[in-house]
């Protein structure tokens, strides 16, 4: 890769944004007269910026010493006699390999981070993944809009089976502050319950000492209500008996001068 030096320069010192810095020790290896081979460590200062990695002598230099491209390249920890010490290794065969070590195991990690996500490539796995939830989440968002609407008119399916029309539910019907049989949600054995006696009724209906009222027939002391009133009419005929038969107790005892 051909690079502009003036152009790169420039770039490492401007005021554009820095993804990393700080201090690194590379290591730096020298070559004996007779062919032993050592290793020692500059401390440089490191900035990233976008896939290129600078270093300069100094934090205050005004121009970089070295570059590195970060392309084509993995970073991974290293085995080596420096404490905190990582490498950035290329693909390419005979390619140099830097190593680098860390002032701790904080800045150690933030470094490996960095670099490992500063290349090209890694940026456009990034960009497809995103690409990729993009575009399913408009096909659901489509989906949605196609769908019918629910209704908020009090419909609701039913719940054993979806695929039955919805249904749709009875207001409750309320008579003298009671809701009427038939209006209500309760159910005993897949029948509704009947309403209960209102307890002024009951106590008329048993007389002041638990006695039967006259007139009145035994099924309905037996049961305040038939099971075969389900409908208002019906209520309204079985209580009139009642009253009825109350009614014409009290004309029999005024004809007999009892209060």
């Amino acid at each position: 890769m051909k690079l502009n030096e003036r152009s790169v320069a420039h770039y490492a010192t401007c005021d554009s944004p820095t993804d990393h810095a700080g201090f690194l020790r590379k290591r730096v290896e020298r070559h004996h007269h007779h062919g032993h081979h050592g290793a020692s460590y500059q401390r440089r200062w490191f900035v990233l910026k976008g896939n290129l990695l600078f270093y300069f002598e100094e934090r205050e230099s005004r121009e970089p010493v070295g570059l590195v491209v970060l392309e084509g390249c993995t970073v991974e920890l290293c085995e080596a006699a420096e404490e905190f010490a990582f490498a950035i290794r290329f693909d390419d065969a005979g390619a140099k390999a830097y190593v680098l070590v860390a002032d701790g195991q904080a800045a150690m990690e933030a470094w490996v981070k960095a670099l490992s996500r500063a290349s090209f490539d890694y940026m456009r796995l990034v960009v497809r993944e995103l690409e990729k939830q993009l575009e399913e989440a408009c096909t659901s968002l489509a989906a949605c809009r196609k769908s019918p609407r629910r209704s908020s008119s009090g419909r609701k399916r039913h719940l054993s089976n979806p695929a039955l029309p919805p249904v749709q539910e009875k207001p409750a019907l309320l008579e003298n502050g009671y809701s009427t049989w038939g209006s209500g949600p309760e159910r005993d054995g897949g029948h509704s319950k009947p309403p209960p006696l209102p307890p002024r009724r009951r106590s008329a209906a048993a007389g002041p000492a638990g006695s039967s009222v006259p007139g009145l027939s035994p099924a309905l002391q037996e049961s305040p209500v038939s099971p075969e009133t389900a409908c208002f009419a019906k209520l309204h005929h079985w209580y009139g008996q009642e009253i009825a038969a109350l009614r014409q107790e009290w004309q029999e005892r005024q004809k007999r001068g009892h209060p």
